[in-house]
C-alpha cells in the first residue's frame, strides 16, 4: 500500500528520534572553538575526511588564529599547511579569498546569515548551514553525501539535487530538528548505512526503512561492517563517547577516532 504523505511524517520522525537514543553524541565532527575555526574546518573537508582536517587544523589555527591574520597569509605556506586534505591549491585559494572578505566586508567576524555566508569564496548552501547550526544555533540541513543518500534510502526524498533534497527533508521536519538531523543521518550513513554494503542486520532503525535487505541482513556478519566507534573491540570508545567525552579529549587518551 501506498504510504500517505502523514504515514511518511510519522515514520521518518520516529527514525529521527531513533537515532537520536543510537547517537545522543552525535556533534560536528570537526575540531573548532568558533565560527571562523568552523568555517575554515568546513572549506577543508571536501572530498576528504573530518578525521584528516583534524589532524591539520591544530598547526594552521596556531599560525592563523583569526580572518585577519589569514587574510595576510602567504599563500604557498598556506598550501603547505593544508596539503595532506587534497586539492590544497583551490582550498588556499578560497581560504585566502575567504578571510579578505571577511576582514573587508564583515570586520574580520563570521556572519550569521545564509546570504553572507554563501557570497564567500569556497562556501556553499553545505557549509554555510554547518556554520549556522554549529556556531550560531540557528537551524539548518547539512546535505552532505551522507544526508542525502539517507534521505533518499529511507525514502524521504527521490530528489539527487541537494538543493532539492534539502527542501523535501525541511518539510518532514520542524525547523527545531534540522541541525541534530544531519549530525544523526551523516553519523549514521558513516558508521551503519554504507554506501556499498549498509549494515541493515545491526540498523538501529531497521524496521521503519524501506530500503531494509540491501545491504547484510544477518546481525553477526552486519555487526562486522560496524565502523568508528561501534566497530568491533571498540566498545570502550563507544561507552566514553556516551558518556560525554570529547574529541579532544578521547585523542589525548590515545584513541584513534578515524574508521
Amino acid at each position: 500500500m501506498r504510504e500517505t504523505p502523514l504515514a511518511r511524517t510519522r515514520r521518518v520522525r520516529k527514525i529521527n528520534r531513533e537515532l537520536g537514543r543510537a547517537y545522543p553524541y552525535a556533534v560536528a565532527e570537526l575540531d573548532f572553538e568558533n565560527a571562523f575555526e568552523l568555517l575554515v574546518a568546513t572549506v577543508l573537508s571536501a572530498q576528504t575526511t573530518d578525521v584528516r582536517v583534524n589532524s591539520i587544523t591544530p598547526e594552521l589555527f596556531r599560525r592563523f588564529p583569526d580572518a585577519q591574520a589569514m587574510a595576510l597569509a602567504d599563500e604557498r605556506e598556506l598550501q603547505d599547511l593544508i596539503r595532506s586534505t587534497g586539492f590544497y591549491k583551490a582550498k588556499a585559494s578560497s581560504l585566502l579569498g575567504l578571510s579578505q572578505a571577511l576582514v573587508a566586508e564583515h570586520e574580520g567576524e563570521v556572519p550569521a546569515r545564509l546570504d553572507a555566508l554563501v557570497k564567500l569564496p569556497g562556501v556553499g548552501r553545505k557549509t554555510a548551514f554547518v556554520v549556522l547550526g554549529n556556531a550560531f544555533g540557528r537551524p539548518g540541513l547539512t546535505v552532505d553525501t551522507h544526508f542525502g543518500r539517507l534521505a533518499r534510502r529511507l525514502e524521504m526524498t527521490t530528489e539527487e539535487d541537494p538543493v532539492k533534497v534539502e527542501k523535501d527533508v525541511a518539510a518532514l521536519f520542524e525547523p527545531r530538528d534540522w541541525t541534530m538531523l544531519s549530525h544523526r543521518l551523516i553519523f549514521h550513513g558513516r558508521r551503519v548505512c554504507h554506501s556499498r554494503k549498509p549494515a541493515c542486520g545491526a540498523c538501529p532503525i531497521a524496521k521503519w526503512c524501506p530500503s531494509f535487505g540491501i545491504g547484510e541482513t544477518d546481525p553477526a556478519e552486519a555487526h562486522q561492517l560496524l565502523k568508528y566507534e561501534l566497530a568491533p573491540g571498540r566498545e570502550d570508545l563507544a561507552e566514553k563517547m556516551r558518556a560525554g567525552y570529547t574529541r579532544r579529549q578521547l585523542r589525548a587518551e590515545g584513541y584513534s577516532l578515524g574508521a
